[in-house]
Parts: C-alpha cells; structure tokens; sequence
C-alpha cells in the first residue's frame, strides 16, 4: 500500500504541475526523455542481467497474437457501441489494439516483480512493436486509400520516412544491441564502469518521470468521455477473459508470470498510431474525406492511462486475488457488464422518449 501510495502522489505531482505547464512542446519534451533516454536504459539493464532462454522468444509472440485479437475483435465492440461514423471507427480500430507497456506497464513491472519479469516484459513488447509501427502503419494506408482513391501519396518518401524512424528509434536500437551482446555472452558487468553508471542513472528517473507524465496527460473531455471509457472497459475485459483463456487450456499456474501477461496485456494504448493518423491527415489537407479523428484518437489516449495505470496496480497491489481462472472470469465480466452500461443507458433514453411521444395522452393534450 505504501508503494503504490507514492506511485500514486507521483500521479498527483503530475496533475499540479499541468497549472505551470501550459505548451504541450513541455509534455512533449518530457515523453521524448521517457521514450528516448529513460525507458530504452532500463530495458536494456534489464535484459542484460538476466540469463538469457531460448522459451523467451515466445513472448514476442503471444504479444503479437493478442494485438491482432484485440484487431479482429475492435469492430464488434464500435457496433455495441454505436459508432456509426467511418473516421471514429478507423480510428479506434487504429488505437484501440495497440499497448504502450513502457508508459504504463514497465514501471510497474520493475518495482513490484522485479528486473527479470521487466526483461520478459521487454521481449513481448518486441511482438507488440512489430504491430504497431509495421502492421497497423500498412493498416492505416489500406484504410486512407480506400478512403480516398482518388488521392496518390508519394509512397518512396514515405516508407523511407518510415523505414528510418522505425531503425532510430531508440527503444529499438537498445533491444537490438542488448540481443547482440547477450548472443555475445557479455553481460551489464562486462561493459565499462562509464556506461554503467550512465545507464544506471538514467534508469533511475523512469519511474517517477512516467507517473508524473501520466498525470499531465489527465486531460477528461466530456464529449464521448462515457463512450471511451466503456470502449476501453471492454478491452479491459477482453484481456482477463484471454489470460483465462491461456491458463485454462495451458494449465500454466506460475503466480507472477500469469500476473505478467495479464498487466501487460492491460497496457494503455500506444502513441505510434496516432503518429499514423497524424502522417494520413498530413495527405488530406486537401481532400475532404477524412479518413480519421485526431481529436478521438487523443481522447482515447488520455484516458487510457489513468484507465490502465489503476487497473495495474490494483492487480499488483492484490497479487494472491489474481490466481485462479474463475477470478479471471469474473473480473472480465464484471468489466465487460461495465462497458455495456453506455449502450444500455441510450437504448433506455431512446425507447423512453419513443414511449413518450407515442402516448396517447400526450397526443390528446396536444390535440386541446
């Protein structure tokens, strides 16, 4: 309780600090030490100090696997919830699937598991990556010209443009010197003394900087606010009823690892689609069909993370409560029940109003 209480009032700085912090090239200057100088040292400490297994190139893979059942499952929760617009349903089917675990789950992780499970963490986040910046990149083109066919992008320009930022980004360019050396049998302790207290130190300031992030990017809108947080309610659920999936036909019991999967398939959904979005809407500043939303994708994203962050550490804070399959069951259902009471609450108001207006008093009173 004490260790999620200071997570908590990290949390909290984070939102006083949005009274000073008025630019958003302020938020953004904090999120580019996150993702660029903080996050890549921690998962690079972390996976040099573990013993490398061969059963770890697995995790990439069931990461993938749940991205693209989160993909295939998108739409029928836009038809629940009545998102008859083409632009909001691209554009949830863009985010929605996505998980952004070094921002919402990595932290976490590392203070409550341990730098073994954050290693494991690291490596399913390789699947997760692979979705993101590749498949839902390709998604996204499929979408805009089907959108617009009459429009030509410069296709060259920008799979170069692509092709650059994926090598750069230096989430990647850690993971994949980190891979090199452990093939190299040279682990954290072999490197020189300078490296290592660099790394140290900037993996020091992660946690705190993440959590203060998510504060400052609290930001509750009330326009479609309920319709996001059922949208996110049932990719809650969908997680749990996974890992109960998982467990049930695996068998597999091992306490921290089952909290593992199910935390960092709980991870808020990831910026690097909207930087899709973003690229897509740059093509039609010409063109009036717009293929999506900006503005919902940012809603999405901002109450994803206080949405993900509080279901995360409730699960860490209470780990014995998360171990059996009927636990798992019941909290996705009990999140699914969640997300239907939007869709439920306007069929209500729509068949109450119907009921009104076809009454018969209320045509003979009208009538006089």
């Amino acid at each position: 309780m004490e260790k999620t209480s200071i997570f908590l009032a990290f949390i909290f700085i984070g939102i006083l600090l949005r009274f000073k912090m008025k630019s958003d090239q302020e938020l953004l200057g904090i999120k580019k030490i996150i993702l660029d100088l903080a996050l890549p040292s921690t998962i690079f400490i972390a996976l040099l100090k573990i013993q490398f297994e061969s059963s770890l190139l697995l995790l990439p893979i069931l990461a993938l696997g749940f991205n693209f059942i989160l993909y295939l499952l998108v739409p029928h929760i836009t038809k629940i919830l009545k998102i008859k617009e083409t632009k909001y349903r691209n554009t949830a089917l863009l985010i929605v699937p996505s998980l952004a675990p070094g921002l919402s789950c990595f932290p976490f992780v590392a203070e409550f598991l341990g730098p073994k499970f954050l290693a494991q963490a690291a490596m399913a986040d390789l699947g997760n990556k692979v979705f993101v910046l590749v498949i839902l990149y390709f998604v996204a083109m499929k979408l805009f010209h089907g959108n617009n066919k009459t429009m030509r992008m410069q296709k060259k320009r920008n799979r170069l443009d692509f092709v650059k930022a994926l090598i750069l980004e230096p989430v990647n360019l850690f993971i994949l010197t980190a891979l090199f050396l452990i093939l190299m049998n040279i682990d954290f302790n072999a490197l020189p003394f300078l490296f290592q207290e660099i790394l140290t130190k900037l993996s020091y300031i992660m946690t705190p900087l993440i959590l203060i992030f998510i504060g400052l990017s609290l930001k509750i809108k009330q326009r479609q606010f309920f319709q996001i947080i059922s949208l996110l309610a049932f990719r809650a659920s969908i997680s749990f009823f996974i890992v109960a999936l998982f467990m049930g036909v695996t068998g597999y019991t091992s306490p921290n690892q089952v909290i593992l999967f199910l935390v960092f398939s709980l991870s808020a959904c990831s910026f690097w689609p909207y930087a899709h979005i973003s690229l897509v809407e740059e093509q039609e500043k010409k063109n009036y069909n717009k293929t999506f939303d900006s503005q919902f994708a940012i809603g999405i994203l901002a109450l994803s993370f206080p949405f993900s962050t509080t279901l995360i550490l409730g699960i860490l804070n209470t780990p014995e409560t998360f171990q059996t399959t009927p636990t798992f069951i019941i909290s996705g259902l009990l999140l699914f029940s969640i997300g239907c009471l939007y869709p439920y609450s306007r069929y209500i108001l729509k068949n109450t109003k119907t009921i009104s207006f076809n009454n018969p008093k209320f045509e003979s009173s009208d009538s006089n």
